[in-house]
């Protein structure tokens, strides 16, 4: 006999762990198909630049569009998932994402190729942005270390694809691999929209509190959040270092080809692969395992620490990059502690 004079019952009943784990799956594949929308994005500008001959900075200008509207545009993005749900913002940022890459496969201008990047970027941030926060919402008892497994599927999604997509710019041209992978990865993202759900009241265990997090009271409203003053401090922290590995991610190629290490060959732990593909690929897989492990770190011992240690290395990483990186092997180890920071 159940007890209904004490207190009503919740209106839905908790999920399983295993419904909560299989959403953040759907989430990390989403963000996977995402990938190569940014970080593949390196292996396209030598060739653009040979077919048409523009300068690499204003080849360039198309990766800074993609990354302004895949970032700026998240707030929106937001509002739309809470009014609609995860489930529409991640149909439409694959349908974008598609349109964009298609856009670049026929592009014959400098606008053409802006116009394309911009279009994926709003895609790309919409699935992004939907993902993390998704991951948040079904995980309030463990936010560090599912927003970091979400992130590690946009950091470490593109590892096996960097052979086949140098492999298909080379006998297919990047037109052709821009059109195949844009379209392919965008039809996944369109797919996997439909297993998206957002929790509901009662599904999800209340927060936890972390007494090495630092937290306040209460939540602020987002009106309040942007009068803060911390807030614009860790906007700029976030810009400057995201500047900072971003310009090695659009740029790592045509670093390793005016290095002259592009084709050199390097053997680490018994594998040989050119300099350019093996740091590419240990970037990769280094940048999707450090946002879990930060994450864990951060729930650990606060997000002010963290920050504080993974910035620093950022640094050091790129100084290190810098004076070092004409070294085919110290090319490959240290653009992946680079990644990995």
């Amino acid at each position: 006999m159940t007890d209904t004079v004490h207190g009503a019952a919740p209106a839905v009943a908790r999920v399983s762990d295993t419904y909560r784990w299989t959403q953040l799956a759907i989430g990390v594949a989403a963000m996977v198909m995402i990938a190569n929308y940014q970080y593949g994005w390196t292996f396209f500008v030598p060739d653009i630049q040979k077919k048409f001959g523009w300068d690499r900075a204003s080849i360039q200008w198309a990766f800074t569009l993609f990354v302004l509207f895949e970032t700026w545009l998240v707030p929106v993005e937001g509002w739309f998932v809470d009014k609609y749900g995860p489930r529409l913002v991640v149909l439409v940022g694959g349908i974008l994402c598609a349109i964009g890459w298609a856009i670049n496969a026929q592009a014959e201008t400098l606008n053409g190729f802006y116009l394309g990047m911009i279009i994926a970027g709003i895609g790309a941030g919409g699935v992004y942005g939907t993902c993390v926060g998704n991951a948040l919402k079904w995980f309030p008892d463990k936010r560090g270390l599912a927003a970091g497994i979400t992130a590690a599927g946009f950091g470490a999604g593109s590892a096996l694809t960097v052979a086949p997509i140098q492999a298909m710019i080379v006998d297919r041209g990047f037109q052709t691999t821009f059109l195949y992978f844009g379209l392919g990865q965008g039809i996944i993202i369109v797919i996997l929209a439909f297993l998206l759900f957002s929790p509901k009241a009662g599904q999800v265990p209340a927060v936890i509190q972390n007494a090495n997090v630092i937290q306040s009271r209460r939540n602020y409203q987002p009106m309040e959040v942007i009068r803060q003053p911390i807030f614009w401090l860790m906007y700029f922290m976030f810009v400057i270092v995201g500047a900072g590995g971003l310009m090695v991610t659009a740029n790592l190629k045509p670093i390793a080809v005016d290095w002259k290490v592009d084709s050199v060959p390097v053997t680490l732990m018994a594998v040989t692969m050119t300099a350019v593909t093996f740091a590419a690929t240990i970037d990769r897989v280094l940048n999707g395992l450090t946002r879990p492990f930060f994450g864990w770190i951060s729930d650990m011992i606060g997000r002010e620490n963290t920050m504080f240690i993974a910035f620093g290395m950022e640094g050091v990483g790129i100084w290190a990059l810098y004076m070092w990186g004409h070294d085919p092997i110290w090319f490959v180890l240290l653009s992946g502690f680079v990644f990995f920071a």
